[in-house]
């Protein structure tokens, strides 16, 4: 049976994860990690956040977590969700907050002091945070697609979104003002700025992928 380790730091909706998952993949060992070990013994990582970046990253810290994760995104596969995204780059502009590092990028805000909107944004005030429903644009093909199809709505709730320096490193986008990267996925990563367990049918069909996915 495969084991399924939740990420528990202090800093997310671990329980609405883990009740998706079940939902998802009932077959599935599916429990809440607060040890390195759990961490360490399970086959498959999901890495959530919720709040502020400073907040999370101080408390994954203090958890004792922080090398663990690290690890484990280097053996095996892990979902990011939310804050559990942002988390994955070089740093963030809330709180100029320093990130793991395992992507080249930086995390921007929607309007804030060093907001430069794009030629094509269409909105020039927009509300902060970003909440509700989004298509979600899928840039290229990923097993964690499956069945999901092209524009499907996904549900937000973010004042921050992840600014990768490559490119090719976005697996989707969505739009809230101007286009923007809801998606990013690189060898056994694969991590995302809404939330599934919030998003329905189509939330579940991303944790079911993700339980099957073989990178």
């Amino acid at each position: 049976m495969t084991r399924i380790a939740i990420v528990d730091y202090g800093m997310g909706n671990f329980h609405s994860v883990a009740r998706a998952l079940q939902a998802a993949a009932p077959d599935h060992d599916i429990g809440i990690a607060r040890s390195p070990a759990e961490i360490l013994a399970a086959d498959r990582i999901v890495f959530p956040g919720q709040g502020a970046m400073p907040d999370c990253m101080r408390t994954l810290e203090t958890s004792g977590l922080r090398d663990a994760v690290l690890r484990a995104a280097r053996e095996k596969p892990l979902l990011g969700v939310c804050v559990g995204e942002q988390m994955l780059f070089e740093g963030s502009d809330e709180g100029d907050t320093p990130g793991l590092g395992l992507f080249a990028g930086r995390v921007r805000r929607f309007q804030g002091p060093a907001f430069q909107p794009p030629a094509e944004a269409s909105v020039v005030r927009l509300k902060v945070p970003h909440m509700g429903w989004n298509a979600v644009s899928q840039t290229r093909p990923h097993p964690l697609w499956e069945g999901i199809g092209q524009d499907t709505p996904f549900y937000f709730v973010h004042s921050y979104y992840a600014e990768p320096a490559d490119a090719a490193l976005t697996a989707a986008t969505s739009r809230y003002g101007h286009a923007f990267c809801c998606a990013v996925a690189a060898g056994n990563i694969f991590a995302v700025q809404f939330h599934p367990e919030k998003s329905a049918a189509p939330g579940l069909q991303i944790y079911r992928n993700f339980t099957r996915w073989q990178p």
